[in-house]
């Protein structure tokens, strides 16, 4: 059976572009799966203010982001899941056991970028970039770690913002020739620069879209369609998911605070899924399943959700 990183390069070697929904939690990785996607970016972003409750400034260190993502490994164990470890909290030494420490965890690849610490969000003011040296060295270190050779090392460059698109495609050539499996700039401003990348490095190209984001410049929403056009091999959506549920929450919490002012009970079942759906999602049938097969004789199991 091919190993997970395999799995992954095979989709990423393949003419159609591979789409990666952001996945953050256990709810958010279940419904990627079921959706049918064969892949998830999990984002650093979405654990930490998902998890941690604080924007992705650096806060979250490498043993919860371990967690998190061992969690959610387990929960979508056919998701082909690209980790997000940040700088490799530290040097390159501390990058090939950040390395092992993910590959066992359960996912697919690992990305690394090449910010300076604490690193902060790619759309974030204020970013600042390490040595194109030293990052080499951190990637060499990861390729080298690594137990499968198929366990894909994901390298950023957030140089563009900071050092111009030039460097940032130089970097990106760089990160290629010590090993890296797939290559990533962040925080492009145009489809003109993100084609210009794609046709300027020797590995595949992947590129974070955002929906509707447009509260300072950032990369333009481009179809995946248009994107593949443009020599992209992989695009992921990291907050797509994490945003969308922040609004579902406030709006439930609208309708409930709308409730509790008027003193009337309000029925709002379109800002909510059913019971049994997230029984459903979250693998409620399967652990009765279990309940059953391992029950000790007299011993009485729900079958479903619903108790039928």
């Amino acid at each position: 059976m091919k190993s997970k990183g395999r799995r992954l390069k095979d989709l990423l070697e393949a003419p159609e572009i591979l789409i990666s929904p952001g996945v953050y939690d256990g709810y958010s990785a279940r419904l990627v799966q079921a959706r049918g996607f064969k892949s998830g970016a999990i984002s650093g972003a979405g654990l930490s203010e998902c998890h941690l409750g604080w924007s992705d400034k650096g806060i979250m260190g490498l043993e919860d982001n371990l967690r998190f993502c061992r969690a959610i490994a387990e929960c979508a164990e056919d998701l082909l899941l690209h980790a997000d470890a940040d700088t490799g909290y530290g040097n390159a030494v501390n990058v090939h056991f950040v390395t092992r420490a993910f590959e066992q965890a359960g996912v697919a690849a690992v990305m690394f970028e090449d910010q300076v610490w604490p690193k902060r969000c790619g759309h974030m003011v204020g970013k600042d970039v390490i040595s194109a040296e030293e990052m080499v060295q951190k990637v060499k270190a990861a390729c080298d770690a690594r137990r499968d050779d198929d366990f894909v090392i994901k390298s950023r460059t957030d140089a563009a913002g900071v050092l111009g698109l030039n460097a940032a495609i130089d970097r990106l050539n760089m990160y290629a020739e010590a090993g890296a499996d797939l290559l990533f700039a962040d925080a492009l401003l145009s489809a003109e620069d993100i084609e210009t990348v794609a046709r300027n490095v020797p590995k595949p190209l992947t590129v974070n879209m955002g929906l509707g984001i447009r509260s300072r410049p950032t990369t333009p929403l481009i179809s995946p369609g248009r994107l593949q056009e443009m020599g992209v091999a992989a695009v992921s959506y990291p907050r797509l998911l994490s945003t969308s549920a922040v609004r579902g929450m406030m709006n439930a919490m609208d309708a409930f605070q709308d409730m509790v002012a008027s003193n009337e009970e309000v029925d709002r079942p379109d800002l909510l899924v059913s019971f049994d759906e997230v029984n459903a999602l979250v693998g409620y049938d399967t652990l009765a399943e279990m309940e059953h097969r391992y029950a000790v004789e007299g011993d009485t199991a729900p079958k479903s959700a619903t108790g039928d």
